[in-house]
């Protein structure tokens, strides 16, 4: 009788040797602009996009929730105000990135019908993470208050990419919130501390118990998790971690792997009514009914 064959063959995790690896390995195991060979490209192409698309939709850029600089909301309101709305938080490791580099991901949902808001943030070392967390749940209240006067009245799926999704997770309780997209995220911050990612962050103990997603109790509402295929092996396996840790708490949401997607492109899956992930955004809603 032959045996089983039950090895992953997704690429090994690094960092289960991370005791062998030195400052600068560490560091590679989270480099997604090095572990992508056109990041640069395809980062160039996102703005343009996004430059073209804010241009085309101005009624309702740069609206405060906040009395920060970047505490404002980018809104592409749908023509009904009770339509659903997409609220995307972007990435950048928590310290680089803006709003107005990722317009562009509003396109496919607001030809599908949806409503989409993009908070800004304070970027670290100006905000601590505690801080953004913070800031988040601000824009997801003032939302809630005064979303139905600038025509987004709808259920909201709060959404967001790779930084962006751990803000995303955190927020899963929040009452305004039907249902969580979290898409190439990093779930546990500890390792974080020992890679050059902490020079601005500067993580204390409390915050990787407190923000770290697969640190904290299971929210029983939707989340569905998205990673893509050809993703830095240690992203990959933290977003396998986390529906796996729902999943063992009876927590509805799935796991969505994007065949052929790199950390960049994945995002694709938000330019067209019919891609990957606008139909993930509409799934996760239908099963938060």
């Amino acid at each position: 009788m032959n045996a089983f064959v039950l090895d992953d063959p997704t690429p090994p995790d690094p960092r289960r040797r991370w005791d062998s690896l030195d400052f600068a390995a560490r560091g590679a195991c989270y480099d997604n602009n090095a572990g992508v060979p056109d990041s640069a490209a395809q980062v160039a192409a996102r703005n343009a996009a996004s430059a073209t698309y804010r241009a085309a939709h101005p009624a309702g850029l740069d609206i405060p929730y906040a009395a920060g600089d970047r505490t404002a909301f980018d809104l592409y309101p749908a023509a009904d105000a009770r339509a659903p709305c997409l609220v995307f938080v972007h990435g950048g490791y928590w310290q680089r990135n803006a709003r107005a580099d990722f317009a562009c991901f509003a396109e496919g949902l607001n030809a599908a019908g949806w409503s989409v808001a993009m908070p800004g943030y304070t970027l670290a070392p100006e905000a601590s993470l505690t801080g953004i967390v913070a800031e988040i749940g601000a824009a997801l209240d003032w939302l809630a208050a005064h979303g139905a006067a600038r025509g987004i009245g709808g259920p909201i799926v709060l959404a967001g990419w790779s930084a962006g999704a751990q803000l995303a997770a955190l927020h899963l309780g929040h009452p305004a919130v039907a249902a969580v997209l979290a898409i190439s995220g990093v779930y546990d911050l500890a390792p974080l501390r020992e890679t050059y990612l902490n020079e601005k962050l500067g993580l204390t103990d409390a915050e990787i118990e407190t923000l770290s997603p697969l640190r904290l109790p299971v929210t029983p509402k939707p989340m569905t998790v998205a990673y893509g295929s050809r993703e830095l092996p240690a992203l990959v396996r933290d977003a396998r971690n986390l529906h796996a840790l729902r999943s063992a708490a009876h927590a509805p949401g799935a796991l969505l792997p994007v065949p052929g997607a790199d950390h960049f492109s994945i995002l694709d899956g938000f330019r067209r009514p019919d891609g990957l992930l606008v139909r993930a955004a509409q799934d996760a809603l239908g099963g938060a009914r």
